[in-house]
């Protein structure tokens, strides 16, 4: 069986719930499409565990970025000349949920700090697979081909366009296969609480608020956030149980 699932966000229990939902084998394969760390505490943890399973396979997320890009980037921050730029790339990163990721990564050993920084350097932007004769492209915001002058306006390159951008309506979407995306939560395409998957045209979006604030069982009700995860063999959707 194939299972994609997106934006965990170090919600550990989330994540958990999903697992113990699907069941993986050793014959299924478990594609991430990034944003495992930042805003709950265990991204690192999650991480570890993802680089470990031999079938699991992750995609960058701009999360994954913000980090390589603030404390992992050759010269940033030893340079005097470019402690500016390492300023405003930690506090991008700590803006969106970075600090905690940071702070745990302080304290771990440097040789799995390197293993971890050269697993994310080695990730690839998207995963083309075909499931059943179906053709799906995985990506964490947008195929890095979308990628045009127009665009250059607020992305310095296809890298950060592939990782940053939201998909709008006007997009144009190539045609000959199904998108599977995360990044952008869905709350932004349908009113439906909890967030459910989105489907549209030939794109789905899979990004279902994990890294949500969680909230008291008294007001439960108004908690959209919950992970998300879809078999693309005959499309089955899971969720986090609605306690996590």
């Amino acid at each position: 069986m194939i299972y994609v699932m997106s934006d965990i966000h170090g919600n550990l229990r989330r994540f958990n719930s999903i697992m113990k939902q699907i069941n993986l084998t050793e014959n299924d394969t478990l594609y991430i499409l990034g944003d495992v760390i930042d805003r709950y505490p265990d991204g690192i943890k999650i991480l570890r565990k993802l680089m470990a399973m031999d079938n699991a396979k992750m995609i960058l997320g701009n999360h994954e970025h913000m980090m390589l890009t603030a404390i992992y980037s050759t010269g940033i921050g030893l340079d005097p000349r470019k402690q500016h730029q390492h300023d405003s790339r930690l506090y991008l990163w700590y803006n969106n949920g970075g600090a905690v990721t940071h702070n745990y990564l302080k304290h771990i050993r440097k040789e799995v700090r390197v293993e971890i920084f050269d697993y994310l350097n080695s990730l690839p932007l998207s995963i083309d697979i075909t499931v059943n004769g179906k053709r799906f492209k995985l990506v964490h915001a947008a195929p890095e081909e979308m990628f045009s002058d127009y665009y250059s306006m607020w992305y310095k390159n296809s890298k950060e366009f592939a990782v940053w951008h939201r998909l709008k309506k006007y997009d144009i979407v190539p045609k000959e296969y199904t998108l599977i995306y995360g990044h952008t939560p869905t709350k932004h395409f349908q009113e439906v609480y909890p967030l459910k998957i989105f489907y549209r045209d030939n794109t789905i979006c899979i990004d279902c608020g994990a890294g949500t604030a969680e909230v008291p069982t008294s007001i439960r009700s108004f908690c959209y956030g919950r992970l998300a995860c879809l078999r693309l063999d005959d499309m089955k959707e899971f969720y986090s149980d609605e306690n996590y």
